[in-house]
């Protein structure tokens, strides 16, 4: 974006922050709500995937904040670049090139695409439906938020995600959890910016208010047409989601599903809560089974010694 505009992202950002107080945004009581279906009041980041350079600062900025173990490979080794990666349990978001089918000189579509993935915490997160415990919620504010302490490891939430997000601790055997992008919700509660927005030299990523986002993105797609596809994805895809993508490419050739704009259904989430809740489920299957082998052990002792069953 051409400095000087009114519509610079720094200038964006302070005006855009200024007056959204994440603070007040966020559940004073820590205990989120949830669904969050209202996201023009809650938080966002406008992804421009046109202004992309894959040099993975926004991954190495989102290891060291959430203490991830360092990868294999250095971040600035940028061969890794060559094969296609997902987010997973040791790294919560990653950068993916994609080559264009042709190149023509001057033309974005024609020039290799840069696209950073993580949790696209949804405005109504087919997740938090499908979690029996209410291990995942969703804050007023954006974030969708994990509580281990509740997770009972059923996965109901990877099957859920519509973006194939959420990521299990498979080699952790005694304590295993879902792991995936925070939003850098802690920080948040403190004026903070998620690390990968505040790290990034191209000032690839906008934070603030979603309905600012949703402004700025429909700014860009009028002032520059030709620079990108007509399209905001994720202002209504599965209801709309807090992570917002401009391309210059289709989205469906740079990685990013293309989805429905209803949110995924919820038609069984009030039966599953019901089931589950306070292990409803197991407490009556455990019930059950113990009745089931009380009755076969008291009919063989019957019929070993018939006589207790006489009055």
């Amino acid at each position: 974006m051409t400095k000087g505009k009114g519509m610079d992202r720094r200038r964006f950002l302070q005006s855009s922050l200024a007056g959204l107080a994440v603070g007040a945004l966020l559940n004073p009581s820590g205990v989120a709500a949830e669904t969050g279906k209202d996201g023009g009041k809650s938080i966002g980041c406008l992804v421009d995937t046109t202004l992309c350079i894959g040099c993975r600062k926004c991954e190495e900025a989102c290891q060291r904040r959430n203490h991830l173990p360092a990868p294999e490979r250095p971040f600035h080794d940028l061969t890794v670049l060559e094969t296609k990666r997902r987010p997973d349990d040791q790294r919560y978001t990653v950068v993916n090139r994609y080559l264009p089918s042709e190149l023509k000189y001057g033309d974005v579509a024609s020039r290799p695409a840069f696209v950073k993935f993580q949790c696209m915490h949804c405005l109504d997160p087919a997740c938090v439906s499908a979690c029996p415990v209410g291990a995942l919620q969703k804050d007023p504010s954006g974030p969708v938020i994990y509580t281990a302490s509740r997770c009972i490891g059923c996965r109901y939430c990877m099957i859920a995600c519509p973006f194939q997000i959420p990521a299990y601790e498979y080699q952790k055997a005694l304590a295993p959890q879902v792991r995936k992008c925070t939003f850098c919700f802690e920080f948040l509660r403190d004026g903070g910016v998620p690390a990968c927005a505040q790290v990034c030299p191209q000032e690839v990523m906008t934070f603030g208010p979603r309905d600012d986002l949703l402004t700025m993105a429909r700014w860009k797609l009028r002032s520059a047409p030709g620079r990108y596809v007509n399209h905001i994805y994720g202002e209504k895809e599965v209801g709309g989601t807090s992570w917002l993508y401009l391309a210059g490419r289709p989205f469906g050739e740079i990685g990013l599903p293309v989805l429905d704009e209803s949110a995924p259904p919820r038609l069984t989430e009030s039966i599953q809560h019901a089931v589950f809740q306070f292990f409803a489920g197991p407490v009556a299957l455990f019930a059950l089974v113990g009745g089931g082998m009380w009755f076969m052990k008291r009919k063989e002792r019957l019929a070993r010694h018939p006589e207790e069953d006489k009055p």
